[in-house]
């Protein structure tokens, strides 16, 4: 079937959620037939037409609210004072309201399935929109941990979990420095007899120390573990789908 074309959604409204992560709610006429539920699903937007045999410029990101008429995009703004930020958060950061962008999907959601005994959930802030929507989603009695690592101790954000859910966040102000840091807490968080699924997306080396501590070490297969990387320390998200489809290659 073939891919539905990107529709044009207008910048709403910008909102500083906390000091590294931007909030904007796309809108405007273009959300008619926008798929309902699509929370925790990711949307492309489309930063730059391409030209003269060169690939438009498009970037991933997961849609961390939605409305009837429009849908919320949270931007970690990372970096900024060390380098140059990328196309997508130069866009957030300088896009003014009735401003407008393509935006393709919405694609799927990865969501925490019901019924297990313990949820172990592990992400970095590219994460944190896909983890909050799953963790609210939770029916009242789901219980687990949620270890989710931030820039700044006041980049936590308000997470309705259900109440059998600890959060707790790790403070790294330079990501992606640390692969270890998330498997370290959660070896401290020890392993509990049981129905376990665990839920993991971080940066491309730690999503690989986590995956082999999940798979070999606690032996979850398919059915209970979902793990992705949602980006590279220094690759683009070009560069970084191509090291990532060769390493589902060979890591199966």
């Amino acid at each position: 079937m073939a891919r539905p074309e990107p529709r044009t959604l207008a910048l709403l409204s910008r909102t500083q959620v906390t000091p590294n992560m931007v909030r904007l709610r796309l809108g405007g006429s273009g959300m008619a037939g926008f798929p309902e539920n699509a929370a925790g699903g990711y949307v492309k937007l489309r930063l730059s037409e391409g030209e003269d045999g060169v690939k438009p410029v498009v970037r991933t990101y997961t849609i961390r609210h939605q409305t009837e008429d429009a849908i919320d995009v949270d931007f970690v703004v990372h970096g900024l004072k060390d380098e140059q930020p990328g196309p997508a958060v130069s866009w957030a950061l300088d896009a003014q309201p009735g401003d407008t962008i393509l935006v393709g999907g919405p694609g799927p959601a990865k969501p925490l399935p019901e019924g297990m005994d313990r949820y172990l959930v592990a992400g970095d802030m590219t994460a944190l929109p896909a983890i909050s929507v799953n963790l609210e989603s939770l029916p009242a009695d789901a219980r687990g941990t949620a270890v989710i690592e931030i820039q700044h101790e006041d980049d936590r954000q308000d997470i309705a979990a259900p109440e059998g859910f600890d959060i707790q966040w790790l403070v790294n102000p330079h990501p992606g420095s640390d692969p270890e840091l998330l498997l370290g807490r959660l070896r401290e968080l020890g392993w509990e007899d049981g129905e376990t699924y665990a839920w993991v997306a971080a940066e491309f080396a730690a999503m690989r120390t986590l995956r082999d501590y999940f798979r070999s070490e606690r032996g979850l297969g398919p059915d209970r573990l979902y793990i992705s990387s949602y980006w590279k320390q220094g690759e683009d998200e070009d560069s970084h789908r191509v090291v990532k489809r060769a390493d589902l290659e060979t890591a199966g």
